[in-house]
This record gives C-alpha cells, sequence and structure tokens, in this order.
C-alpha cells in the first residue's frame, strides 16, 4: 500500500477490541514516526505507554480533574494508551513549532498504527491541562500533555464511507 492509499484510508475507531501492539512492535513504529520534519532537530516530544493498571490511574486523574469520585473509564476504551507529550527545548525555535513536531509525530504514529491494521482514535479534553493528570504522567515543567492515541485491534467490519475532501478549498495561490 503507498503513502497515498493509506492515508486515504485512514479512519477513527472509537471502539477498539482488546488486542494491542507489543511494546516491540509500537518500538519500531515510534522510531519511524520520530522521523517528521523537526527544525534543529530537537525531538521536543515523548510518549508514554500506558496499559493495565495504568489506564485506571489515569481514570482516577480524569475524575479529580472533573471533580468527580472514583476513576473516569475513559481510560479503559482502549487496551493501549498512548500520551502524546510536547517536551520543550531552550531553543531558538519558538514553543509552538516545537509543539507542532509533537503533534506531527503523533499523527504519523497513529497513521502508522492504522495502516498495520490497528484502531486508533486521538482522544483530547481540556483535562490534558489539569495538574492531577499531569502529575499522573510525571510531566515536567517544560512539558505539556497534548492527548493520547487510544489503541486496540479491530473488528472486521464493512468499510465506512468516507467523505472526500475537496483540496481545492483548502489551497489557495497568491
Amino acid at each position: 500500500m503507498s503513502a497515498l492509499d493509506a492515508v486515504r484510508a485512514r479512519r477513527s475507531w472509537s471502539k477498539v477490541t482488546d488486542d494491542a501492539p507489543t511494546h516491540e512492535q509500537l518500538l519500531e513504529l515510534v522510531s519511524a514516526a520520530g522521523r517528521v520534519a523537526d527544525h534543529s532537530g530537537l525531538r521536543p516530544w515523548r510518549l508514554i505507554e500506558l496499559r493495565g493498571d495504568d489506564r485506571e490511574t489515569l481514570g482516577r486523574a480524569i475524575n479529580k480533574a472533573e471533580k468527580e469520585k472514583g476513576a473516569s473509564s475513559k481510560p479503559r476504551r482502549a487496551p493501549l494508551l498512548i500520551a502524546v507529550v510536547a517536551s520543550y527545548r531552550k531553543s531558538k525555535v519558538p514553543r509552538w513549532e516545537q509543539e507542532a513536531v509533537a503533534s506531527g509525530v503523533a499523527h504519523l504514529l497513529s497513521l502508522l498504527l492504522d495502516e498495520g491494521g490497528w484502531g486508533v482514535m486521538w482522544r483530547t479534553g481540556g483535562h490534558t491541562r489539569h495538574g492531577a493528570v499531569h502529575r499522573m504522567h510525571e510531566l515536567g515543567p517544560d512539558e505539556e500533555l497534548l492527548g493520547w492515541l487510544y489503541v486496540g485491534g479491530v473488528e472486521k467490519t464493512k468499510p465506512e464511507k468516507k467523505h472526500k475532501l475537496n483540496g481545492s478549498k483548502y489551497l489557495t495561490s497568491l
């Protein structure tokens, strides 16, 4: 499958099975996703793998952020969550550009996972900026959580119809 075909076939999977890529499989994909364009080669990002009980711990942090008791069930929607962290470096490269690199790594990783047959959905929310969630992820003072890639197996289903994007509406000339 070409890169173009893979991108055209990409979709978000809100429901996934309990299957997930292994740590070793994930390492290979992260190595490839890390090739994203990166001004000055700062690598201003890191990823945190959450499986098993880590998801319960995240659920408690999310509920604390939302001023609720117990643990949110949201992190249990997939067997693997990958926290996407912008890890800013002191540099002439502005923070917004460093965040764009971290986002690019996450997007490339989601494409690679999707192309590999895994269901992926990038989830965000206001709680990504909450202290309890930051502490749970052990984020440093120069780091921000951009969200999580929820990853799992996919049931063989009829492909959904994707609405085609009209590129001419978004590509202009001067």
